[in-house]
C-alpha cells in the first residue's frame, strides 16, 4: 500500500491504494490559501492519522508516498521550484519533509505530470502512447506520458501549455487591435474566463445577458460555472466569452499535434466539466480546421475519465514505480 497526495490551490487530497488504479480510502479537504505553506502542513500532519483509521489500515502497511504538486518541481532537489497559486512555497524540499513526519520514503512529481500517468494507465489513454494530458481548472497544466512513463524534459518539467504565450486581436471601429501577450492559463483557465468576463461585461454593457444582471445581483464575482450555465441557457454574450477562451486552447493544442503528434489528448480539471456542447464539440471543430494536416488522423480529444481523484490515483502509481522496486530489492 502507498500513500498518494494531491496538493493543489484549492483542494488538498490524500488516498491510500497499491497504485493499480484503486483506492482503499480516500480524504479531501479545501485549501486555505490565507495561511499559506504552513497551513497546507498543518492539514497534512492532522489529516494522515485520519485517513488511516477511516480506511482501517495501520501506518506499517504503507510502504511509501506519493506526491503531486500544483507547480514545477525539481527532479534533482526534490523540493518545490514554485507555486504559482499559493506563496510561499518557493525551494520548499516537500519530499524530504513528508518523509521525515512519516518515517517512509516519498517521491515528488507536478500535479499535471501524475494525473497524466494515472490516465495514460487507468483512464481514458489506457493502452495508447504518448498520451498528453491537459488539466484546465484555476490554472492550465499539461503531461506527456510516453510508453506508460512522464517525460520531464532536463529534470524541471516540461509539457506546460497553459504558459505557452498569445496575442490576441480584435476590431474596434475600423482598427485592428493586438492585445500584449498572455499565456494560455491567463485565456482559457477558470480565473481566466472569469477575468475575461469581468472585463467584457465592462466594456460592452450587455444589459440584455444573464451575467449581466447576475453580475448586478450576486455579492460574489461571478464563476467560470456561472458563465456555463448561461451559456446552457442560449446566453450569447456568455457563448461568445466561452469561443475567447476556446479559441487560444485550440491553437495551443494544435502546437501540441505539430510538435508531438500525441495519440491522445485528455482533458480533465474543472473547466472540462463544461462538457461536450460548451467545449468539446467546438475545440475539436476548431482544431481540425488549425491542425498539421499530414497529422490530421493521428490524434483524438476526449474527455479525462478519473474524475476529481485522478491526481491521487497518479501519485500512488508514481509511489508504486519508485518506490516499488526500492521496496523489492
Amino acid at each position: 500500500m502507498y500513500l498518494g497526495i494531491e496538493i493543489g490551490g484549492t483542494k488538498l487530497q490524500f488516498g491510500v491504494g497499491a497504485g493499480d488504479g484503486h483506492l482503499a480510502g480516500l480524504w479531501r479537504g479545501p485549501v486555505d490559501v490565507s495561511a499559506g505553506p504552513e497551513g497546507i502542513r498543518r492539514q497534512i500532519v492532522q489529516a494522515v492519522p485520519e485517513l488511516l483509521q477511516q480506511s482501517k489500515i495501520d501506518r506499517p502497511q504503507i510502504h511509501g508516498i506519493g506526491i503531486g504538486f500544483g507547480g514545477p518541481v525539481d527532479d534533482h532537489t526534490h523540493t518545490i521550484i514554485k507555486s504559482h497559486q499559493i506563496e510561499g512555497w518557493d525551494n520548499f524540499p516537500l519530499e524530504k519533509w513528508l518523509s521525515d513526519l512519516l518515517g517512509m520514503p516519498a517521491v515528488l512529481g507536478n500535479d499535471a505530470d501524475v494525473a497524466g500517468l494515472a490516465e495514460a494507465l487507468f483512464g481514458a489513454g489506457k493502452g495508447l502512447s504518448p498520451i498528453f494530458y491537459i488539466t484546465i481548472g484555476s490554472g492550465i497544466g499539461g503531461g506527456l506520458i510516453i510508453n506508460g512513463e512522464i517525460y520531464r524534459g532536463c529534470g524541471r518539467g516540461a509539457a506546460e501549455i497553459g504558459h505557452l504565450q498569445f496575442n490576441m486581436y480584435f476590431i474596434k471601429g475600423a482598427q485592428s487591435i493586438c492585445t500584449p501577450p498572455e499565456t494560455l492559463e491567463q485565456l482559457a483557465s477558470g480565473w481566466g474566463i472569469a477575468e475575461t468576463t469581468k472585463r467584457c461585461l465592462a466594456q460592452e454593457n450587455p444589459i440584455h445577458s444573464l451575467l449581466y444582471s447576475n453580475a448586478q445581483n450576486l455579492k460574489r464575482s461571478l464563476t467560470a460555472k456561472d458563465i456555463a450555465k448561461a451559456a446552457r441557457q442560449g446566453d450569447a454574450f456568455a457563448l461568445s466569452v466561452l469561443n475567447q477562451a476556446v479559441e487560444p486552447l485550440a491553437d495551443a493544442i494544435c502546437h501540441v499535434i505539430a510538435l508531438l503528434c500525441p495519440r491522445r489528448i485528455v482533458i480533465g480539471g474543472g473547466v472540462s466539466l463544461m462538457g461536450e456542447k460548451l467545449l468539446f464539440e467546438p475545440l475539436r471543430k476548431m482544431v481540425a480546421e488549425r491542425v498539421f494536416k499530414p497529422f490530421a488522423a493521428c490524434y483524438e480529444i476526449v474527455p479525462a475519465a478519473l474524475g476529481e481523484e485522478v491526481v491521487v490515483h497518479g501519485a500512488l502509481a508514481l509511489a508504486k514505480r519508485r518506490l516499488g522496486l526500492a521496496i523489492q530489492a
